[in-house]
């Protein structure tokens, strides 16, 4: 029988750690990257019989670190990463352990159903939201990618019916903290890919552009008020990253940089 690992990345995360653990008791190994918690994650990773990796500090906000370093201490020929909030249904165990039995694929995407603000989101671009996470553990050679890691993977890849729970955003309030701590990142890779200087024309088109994938092309508002809010959100998600990035912009021309 092929066994598995599943690969769950964490930082002070004891609200959401208990229950994507409970969702993969299943697994043959649980392997749990820490990021120096200051909470209470360890414990309760521990308590459910998960091995924990402290890895160095991360200061370079490199996110592709900790996805290779649970590989590199995954036990199993097959590597299943889940995020804190995630979780795995029964069906999605059920079918990854029949794949990995008679595997078509070296990997496999995942869908997955996104819950925000309690509900779960079928429009404005947020299902099926495949994600790549199921690897014969050979065939995947790594991760790169500081923000949106992808897997350096050999093979063709196949599509897994069953999907993760994503429980995506809470409040409100957490999203807007969320925006501000990605939009740093997503703004520093754009600089360092000397992205044009921004101006009127360009955070205008972004913006339309943004607006036009959510409610028009993905048609958001059918999930209703909720739908509406958070296409909304996204387009000022994508605002405050272009804004963050005019900010390093201009800080460089002054020589403040």
């Amino acid at each position: 029988m092929a066994k598995l690992s599943a690969i769950v990345i964490t930082k002070n995360e004891e609200l959401m750690i208990e229950d994507c653990l409970k969702s993969l008791a299943w697994a043959d190994e649980i392997v749990l990257v820490d990021d120096h918690s200051e909470d209470k994650t360890v414990k309760i990773a521990k308590k459910f019989g998960a091995r924990v990796v402290l890895p160095l500090k991360n200061n370079s906000m490199d996110y592709s670190l900790p996805r290779n370093l649970g590989l590199a201490k995954a036990n199993n020929d097959w590597v299943l990463y889940v995020d804190a909030d995630e979780r795995v249904t029964s069906d999605l165990s059920k079918e990854i352990q029949k794949v990995i039995s008679d595997p078509g694929y070296n990997y496999y995407a995942v869908p997955r159903k996104n819950i925000v603000l309690g509900r779960e989101l079928k429009h404005g671009g947020m299902y099926p939201d495949y994600v790549k996470r199921l690897f014969k553990k050979k065939h995947l050679k790594g991760w790169k990618g500081k923000l949106h890691e992808e897997p350096n993977i050999i093979g063709e890849i196949g599509h897994l019916g069953s999907a993760l729970v994503h429980i995506k955003h809470e409040t409100l309030s957490e999203m807007v903290e969320k925006t501000n701590k990605w939009s740093v990142i997503e703004a520093r890779l754009m600089y360092d890919a000397k992205h044009p200087q921004m101006n009127i024309p360009r955070f205008v088109t972004a913006m339309a552009r943004e607006f036009w994938k959510r409610m028009v092309r993905h048609v958001a508002f059918l999930d209703g008020t909720i739908g509406i809010i958070y296409a909304m959100y996204q387009v000022f998600s994508r605002f405050v990253s272009y804004s963050k990035l005019w900010e390093m912009q201009v800080k460089n021309e002054s020589g403040n940089l």
